[in-house]
């Protein structure tokens, strides 16, 4: 047992008759530790992705509701009142009428 862990530590194991096992071994472990990689790098930037995307959603629902305000306050009848004040237009005095037109058979 304390000879094998030393030939172990020597790497005798890579350079013996039955290497060639050890080696396939050896790569096969270090393409499954690049894939692995690989993978927590790509999952990663998605959540980083993810991440940025949703400060932007946040980003963009305030602008919406901050635009869509301002487009509430401009609709007002007030608003549009005193704009058109400037211009020379003022709301009507009289109400409307309403005209009813009876069809002839």
């Amino acid at each position: 047992m304390k000879e094998s862990f030393y030939d172990i530590l020597k790497g005798k194991f890579l350079v013996s008759n039955d290497a060639f096992k050890n080696w396939r071994f050896i790569l096969f472990c270090t393409l499954l530790a690049i894939i692995m990689i690989g993978s927590s790098h790509s999952a990663e930037r998605k959540v980083h992705e993810i991440a940025r995307m949703n400060n932007e959603v946040r980003e963009l629902r305030s602008q919406f509701v901050d635009s869509r305000s301002s487009l509430m306050r401009l609709k007002m009848e007030s608003t549009i009142s005193r704009r058109m004040a400037t211009r020379g237009i003022k709301p009507s005095d009289v109400p409307p009428t309403r005209i009813i037109i009876k069809e002839k058979k």
